[in-house]
């Protein structure tokens, strides 16, 4: 399923670029997401703690300072939980990974070699797990996946008209998030909501055809 929606992403982006400018950009990053906390209940949550992240998107020019962009970007980090009924005490879930595919504008602000830029996207967020902690749940944890949108600003800072440096922070959203029962035994609670993921990166930009 993963791999179909990212070819349907893939065949979209390049129908929709094709009779666009030469221009396009290269960027892979790295960076630090700061995880997300859903609670429900009385004082009761699931929480997704901070982990590192990597990514990359390719951009074509639709646009004076305008580029259409297609990401990928990989988190993986704990899912713990706090539940007054089935885990009192903060406690690791399970590990989870969370793989976003996005199709969004970028927006330059200024023709020098800083380039500050805004953008939004929209896309699919693909959540899957491992390891497991059995002693909090009996049954295995569905991957799912979800619609999300998200949004960045930061700035290119150009070394020469082809190579330059990404600096950028942002915010991920599923539309939802969780869905997750909880329980042993015959009892639980299931939990579902929205969360917003806030990540920092740094990488480089490649631009070709300028």
């Amino acid at each position: 399923m993963k791999t179909k929606l990212l070819l349907i992403f893939a065949f979209a982006f390049f129908s929709f670029t094709t009779s666009w400018s030469q221009v396009i950009e290269i960027t892979p990053t790295y960076g630090y997401q700061f995880g997300s906390k859903l609670n429900y209940g009385i004082n009761n949550y699931l929480k997704i703690k901070s982990g590192d992240q990597f990514g990359i998107t390719l951009g074509v020019e639709a646009d004076d300072d305008m580029m259409v962009e297609l990401s990928y970007i990989h988190q993986s980090s704990e899912l713990v939980i706090r539940d007054v009924y089935i885990s009192p005490i903060e406690d690791r879930l399970t590990d989870i990974h969370a793989d976003w595919v996005m199709i969004g504008v970028n927006r330059y602000f200024g023709d020098g070699m800083v380039k500050p830029f805004f953008g939004g996207a929209l896309g699919v967020v693909f959540l899957s797990n491992d390891n497991v902690n059995y002693d909090i749940v009996n049954y295995n944890i569905d991957n799912n996946s979800k619609f999300a949108f998200s949004f960045k600003g930061g700035v290119n800072i150009m070394l020469s008209e082809v190579i330059g440096i990404n600096l950028q922070g942002g915010l991920m959203v599923p539309v939802t998030w969780g869905g997750v029962y909880v329980g042993s035994g015959g009892s639980g609670v299931s939990i579902s909501g929205t969360t917003i993921i806030g990540h920092v990166s740094g990488g480089l930009v490649f631009r070709l055809g300028a």
